[in-house]
């Protein structure tokens, strides 16, 4: 049974803290229902682009033939990315209202960059420019790579706000820190506003806590179970209290979520949780009282045994843990990045299945 919005811990949470909730989808069904829960901010990425045009596969299945009709030498590529700016578009309108109210801080659609970019500074700051134009509340997703990392600054700069993704550790979260406030302080220089910019990082916690789970098995590692769902709590609470420490402009958003610690650890402070609208669903039944819990640290024997046992939880926890250029080589990023360059390839399919429709079947 779906819970009433009265009932809603995600919506006392939003009323009550300075928390905000994203919805983590661009299906405009999903985000309809997430905004009457507190939601103030949505994304979209290769993975939920594909599954929200598979949802809806007839509706999308004549935009995309009339995409095709109108552009007969567009490519299966360009098609099936014209599809995902527009549901990017679509979801943003949904969300113009909170935009104007939170002026530009929130309100907005997160638009990822084409993952096969993830090498190419100069093509993820031209494409992050261009999908930054599509509406004025766009805030576009950029991978935390080495190339990454560079065009944060200039995006910055430009005036297009960012949501760092493929993040999962503490040295890629301050590293985005650093790269957005100094494009913000090159902005300030020039006397270009940046009061309506509304910058992110992005820190996939569950998918830190998967890499633990996958490193343990590589390396037959042993500690007491549930050790490893606690590895991206510590990694985002330790990221947290150095942006409050060092004054970063930038918020941290929790995601890819794998238990209610994901949101629940995190509530009470300037940050963003998105949750997948599954996931939202079972917080609200999940009777959990959204109470200020992110200045509580993580049990330090359990941060301990994560230290002393896992070399990758190492160089997600400390501040240089690594460097830019070993960004792209750690498991997580790696495993993430694979799958969204997966999703763009079944994209390619699934606009394939409308143009080309396969004979035999």
């Amino acid at each position: 049974m779906t819970t009433t919005t009265t009932e809603s811990p995600l919506l006392r949470m939003t009323q009550s803290t300075p928390t905000c909730l994203w919805n983590d989808s661009a299906d405009p069904r999903e985000l309809a229902e997430a905004i009457s829960w507190g939601a103030v901010g949505a994304t979209c990425n290769p993975v939920i682009a594909l599954a929200a045009l598979k949802a809806d596969a007839p509706t999308w299945a004549a935009r995309i033939r009339e995409y095709a009709a109108q552009h007969p030498t567009a490519t299966e590529d360009e098609i099936g990315w014209a599809m995902v700016k527009r549901l990017s578009v679509e979801a943003a309108q949904l969300l113009e209202p909170a935009f104007e109210r939170y002026d530009g801080v929130n309100g907005r659609l997160s638009i990822q960059t084409d993952p096969r970019h993830y090498r190419d500074t100069e093509t993820l700051i031209e494409q992050a420019v261009e999908f930054g134009s599509l509406a004025p509340n766009m805030i576009v997703k950029i991978p935390v790579t080495a190339a990454g990392i560079e065009a944060f600054e200039e995006v910055t700069y430009r005036g297009v706000s960012v949501n760092a993704t493929v993040s999962f550790t503490v040295p890629q979260a301050v590293a985005v820190a650093e790269a957005v406030e100094r494009g913000l302080r090159r902005r300030e220089a020039e006397g270009l506003d940046v009061s309506r910019m509304g910058p992110v990082c992005t820190i996939m916690v569950g998918r830190t806590d998967d890499w633990m789970r996958v490193s343990a098995e590589k390396d037959q590692i042993t500690v007491d179970p549930g050790i490893t769902e606690w590895a991206g709590v510590a990694v985002f609470k330790k990221a947290y209290g150095i942006f409050q420490e060092r004054g970063y402009r930038t918020r941290l958003l929790s995601a890819a979520f794998r238990n209610h610690m994901h949101w629940s650890q995190f509530i009470g402070g300037n940050v963003v949780i998105s949750p997948p609208f599954g996931w939202q669903k079972r917080l609200n039944a999940s009777g959990i009282e959204p109470t200020h819990r992110l200045d509580d640290p993580v049990d330090p024997r359990i941060v301990e045994d994560l230290y002393d046992n896992f070399a990758e939880f190492r160089k997600a926890y400390d501040v240089d843990g690594m460097t830019s250029e070993e960004f792209t080589s750690f498991g997580a990023t790696a495993r993430t990045l694979r799958q969204f360059l997966q999703a763009n390839t079944e994209l390619e399919s699934f606009v394939r299945d409308v143009t080309l429709p396969n004979p035999d079947k």
